[in-house]
């Protein structure tokens, strides 16, 4: 604009000039003009006077030819220069009209009508994701597609995916349209779409087909229709597999309308690559809520809900039902003799084989470790003690080999319970099928026992009871404490921090481990109240520490499963910190890796909300997992506790020697700080001290205190 105005106010200048000019000019001929009109007249009028004089008259005649010649001349030139000014100046006014006149169609062509953009937001604003639209992405996009027609008209659409083996083509006719032109459009279009996206044309499509109702599809020939196309930008993150969209449309467009479009298109891409991925993600978090992700059986969340409604429906039904409990007898030593690796794909197969001794309908469960329970609908103790002897034959049948070729066994003992014989409740069943598995075990393990109710219900679940009761009876009297166990600098010998572990003080003077009673804490959901006991003791120990030396101390608080759920333990604790004037920073949230992974769905939302609040978080057990590195590369913690089973073997074991020298390897390079437990002796801190583990703990390094030192 700002050239555009130049050029005009130039042009004009000059024209003006030209006027000005011009203008002059004539009045000077006028003024010419004028005298020698004047001068004429009045040799005219002297001549009079001479009439008898006839050389006078002659040379006044011919003064007056002459003069009459000049104002001959004068008209020639005055005629002459307008006519030359004219063609100049109309020159210029053509220029100046074509250069307006592209300037106008060049500003026609890159501005935007309001309405396009208001039309462009109304398409945008239908654009909302959320859990039930991402779970059904197909039906979303189908939504979004419909509110697109409605703001601008077209035919077809089309969403190309990248599979394993083929293109995966989503075909989206929007109106009612005939075999014949359906099938061009496969072929035609299809040639069309592929050849936009850059993909070759004879790649295996596997193609499905979308109807979705829609007014104004006019088609007139398939020769009418034009395709708008955008891939999937280079180096953009995965979209699960999407390549690109392409909107086909027999309705002309303008320029700024296919801009418009194709803006719209490029935002396509992202929902539709996003939705899918999300949409794989959600059914994936769903899955692994209620199952394995080791040996794909279901877990014990699933196996818990699944007993308390199994209950009920028995009770409606006047059925009875059993329950198995599955332990492998001396599993940690294969995990330390052969690695967990091994020990993992033992567990593998060992649910697979249980799997394939029962019947549709009953319901194997990993609990968690080397433990297996399994619920049997519909089937009597005998029934019950017949499946787990089938078990327990199988599995002890079975070989399993090393990766250098040794072979090995495993055997299982198994504890059987009934229900309503030996219980009524889920409690009573659970702590049943306890002490008829620890009875199989005292048999000398491999062996199946059934829970002998006549002689053992009213006293063994009175003591599993009674242990219950005094459990809860010591959180309601607040007499759990924290100890505190250093955690050491490898390089300095430096004490770094302490990690807080729970002790009962019981009623009779006792201190009880946490090793004792933490199982039973957890089996009868109690370890919310105890969580909460030991953040506020923990931080009311840090708050002393403070006053007494006028610093914080680093202290590591282990957290349950359960806390992970959004159930307010960091606002509790952020609340206290407040209170008390206690630094979050000084605060280290810690859970088991089996905990952390076996509820994905909020691990992520935990860890933002806590490092929000300026705690940190460290992963504890790390490697005793399946699939941990996947967790470490979805997840960031602040620390890793590498489990304790390979650190104690370190100076004897070169499969665990290798495992936390790559552990501590690739946290280094993640810049997640390691931490070695179960250091027992110089020997094993000399080994981590040299692979690079940034701190350790263990009793070699100092045992858990009653307070801070």
């Amino acid at each position: 604009m700002q050239q555009l105005r130049k050029l005009v106010m130039t042009e004009l200048t000059a024209l003006l000039e030209s006027q000005t000019r011009t203008r002059i000019f004539a009045s000077t001929i006028s003024n010419q003009i004028l005298r020698e009109h004047g001068a004429m007249l009045a040799e005219l009028g002297a001549s009079l006077d001479r009439v008898g004089d006839r050389d006078a008259m002659s040379r006044v005649l011919q003064t007056t030819l002459a003069r009459c010649a000049n104002l001959d001349r004068a008209f020639v030139k005055l005629t002459a220069e307008r006519q030359r000014q004219w063609r100049k100046n109309g020159a210029q006014l053509q220029r100046v009209i074509d250069d307006f006149s592209t300037t106008t169609q060049y500003l026609a062509s890159v501005l935007v009508e309001k309405d396009l953009f208001e039309r462009q937001s109304s398409v945008l604003e239908s654009i909302i994701l959320s859990h039930e639209k991402v779970s059904q992405w197909k039906e979303f996009v189908q939504q979004i597609l419909s509110g697109f027609h409605a703001i601008f008209p077209f035919n077809f659409f089309f969403i190309a995916f990248a599979e394993q083996n083929e293109l995966s083509l989503y075909f989206y006719y929007l109106g009612d349209y005939s075999d014949e032109i359906r099938g061009l459009v496969r072929s035609r279009t299809t040639q069309d779409l592929l050849r936009q996206l850059a993909l070759p044309d004879d790649a295996p499509l596997n193609i499905e087909e979308f109807h979705i109702q829609a007014k104004n599809s006019k088609l007139v020939t398939i020769e009418d229709v034009k395709l708008i196309s955008v891939a999937v930008p280079e180096h953009t993150p995965g979209l699960a597999g999407l390549l690109g969209v392409a909107f086909a449309s027999a309705v002309p467009l303008s320029h700024q309308e296919q801009s418009i479009i194709r803006s719209l298109l490029s935002v396509m891409v992202m929902i539709v690559g996003s939705s899918k991925v999300l949409s794989r993600t959600l059914s994936e978090l769903e899955y692994y809520s209620t199952h394995d992700p080791l040996t794909g059986i279901h877990n014990r969340r699933y196996f818990n809900d699944m007993l308390e409604y199994e209950i009920p429906r028995s009770e409606r039904h006047n059925h009875e039902f059993s329950v198995l409990l599955l332990d492998l007898d001396d599993f940690k030593d294969i995990n330390d003799s052969y690695g967990h690796p091994v020990g993992d794909s033992v567990l593998i197969k060992i649910a697979a084989t249980i799997c394939t001794r029962l019947r549709k309908g009953d319901i194997p469960v990993r609990m968690g470790g080397d433990e297996f329970a399994i619920i049997l609908p519909e089937t009597s103790l005998q029934g019950a003690k017949d499946v787990a002897e089938s078990i327990r034959s199988s599995l002890h049948g079975m070989s399993f080999e090393t990766p250098d070729g040794k072979s090995f066994h495993v055997s299982t003992s198994v504890g059987v319970i009934g229900y309503p014989r030996d219980a009524q409740s889920v409690s009573d069943l659970m702590s049943g099928v306890d002490i008829a598995l620890y009875r199989a075990k005292q048999l000398g393990k491999n062996e199946v026992c059934v829970f002998d109710a006549d002689a053992n219900t009213p006293q063994a679940l009175q003591d599993s009871r009674s242990f219950v009761e005094e459990l809860r009876q010591s959180l309601a009297e607040d007499r759990f404490q924290p100890h505190f166990q250093p955690i050491v600098d490898c390089k300095t010998g430096e004490i770094f921090a302490y990690e807080s572990v729970a002790r009962l003080s019981r009623a009779d003077g006792t201190t009880m481990t946490a090793g004792l009673f933490i199982e039973t804490i957890e089996k009868y959901g109690l370890s919310r109240e105890l969580d909460r006991i030991m953040v506020r003791k923990v931080i009311e120990a840090n708050k002393a520490n403070i006053d007494r030396s006028g610093r914080p101390q680093r202290l590591f608080i282990n957290l349950s499963a359960q806390e992970i759920q959004g159930r307010g333990i960091l606002g509790f604790a952020e609340q206290l910190c407040e209170q008390l004037g206690v630094p979050p920073s000084s605060i280290v949230f810690e859970i088991l890796e089996r905990d952390a992974i076996g509820d994905m769905s909020h691990m992520g939302k935990f860890l933002a909300n806590l490092r929000k609040q300026g705690f940190a978080f460290a992963l504890d057990d790390f490697g005793s997992g399946y699939n941990s590195f996947h967790y470490l590369r979805e997840l960031h913690f602040e620390y890793v506790k590498i489990d304790g089973a390979f650190v104690r073997n370190i100076v004897d074991s070169k499969i665990d020697l290798a495992l936390v020298s790559n552990l501590s390897r690739l946290c280094r390079d993640l810049g997640i700080l390691t931490i070695g437990e179960y250091v027992e002796s110089a020997e094993i801190l000399e080994v981590l001290q040299d692979i690079g583990i940034d701190y350790a703990q263990g009793f070699h390094l100092g045992i858990p205190q009653s307070s801070l030192p």
